[in-house]
């Protein structure tokens, strides 16, 4: 399943590279407008990056997508508040991301009273990595975990994974197929892989492998290319 992605900051879509907001490949002012466009899938991910980065949330425009299409939803989930909002705003599901590890491994009391408010079908949990290991808080802070240290360790507190391969994120020069291979053999519950995913063909090889596909720049390269044209 292809799942396209909305990032939002100051009220409008965008796409950076590496995460980085000096680095904005693309700005669009209606969030709307870009869900019209992605009409045919049957679910989109929405993230929040001004929550994420500590900044005034737009949860109006958060709760509209969710209103018009299942949406995933992540960014700034770092309260059992937060997540149960999101849910009661209509997301699909809550993507917790930083909030469930800490420096020394594993946030357990808080995924375990995350798990007590939200049915764990309705929750996912963002591994993201660095040379496969888990980056946090805007992938600044890279923790001493692997994948496979913390997959199956997470699997009672969440449904999905969502796997980001930090280090081709938004470069649009492929993604690592070998570590999305090696993640499959960690854990039977569903992925959703995310970062430099830009071909049909690794989109179909990670179908074969059983993982969803998250597309963020390649699909708006797709829909909007008059965009990309100078690029």
């Amino acid at each position: 399943m292809i799942i396209p992605c909305i990032d939002l900051m100051g009220r409008k879509v965008v796409q950076l590279v590496q995460g980085k907001e000096s680095s904005k490949a693309l700005e669009l002012p209606d969030a709307l407008a870009v869900l019209a466009k992605f009409a045919e899938y049957a679910e989109i991910q929405v993230i929040d990056l001004d929550a994420a980065m500590g900044r005034a949330g737009q949860s109006d425009i958060v709760r509209e997508l969710c209103r018009r299409k299942p949406c995933r939803v992540g960014g700034g989930i770092r309260s059992v508040e937060r997540a149960v909002e999101a849910v009661n705003d209509g997301a699909h599901k809550v993507i917790v991301g930083s909030r469930a590890f800490t420096r020394q491994g594993i946030n357990r009391e808080f995924l375990g009273a995350l798990t007590q408010a939200i049915p764990r079908e309705k929750l996912m949990i963002a591994v993201d990595c660095v040379d496969d290991h888990v980056a946090i808080h805007g992938w600044r802070e890279v923790l001493p975990l692997t994948s496979g240290d913390v997959l199956p360790a997470l699997e009672p507190y969440c449904s999905e994974f969502l796997a980001t391969c930090v280090e081709v994120e938004g470069k649009l020069q492929g993604t690592n197929l070998g570590w999305f291979r090696k993640l499959r053999a960690t854990t039977e519950l569903p992925i959703t892989a995310a970062g430099g995913i830009t071909t049909d063909q690794e989109i179909q090889a990670l179908d074969q492998m059983g993982i969803h596909a998250a597309l963020g720049m390649s699909i708006y390269r797709k829909l909007f290319p008059e965009l990309f044209a100078a690029r």
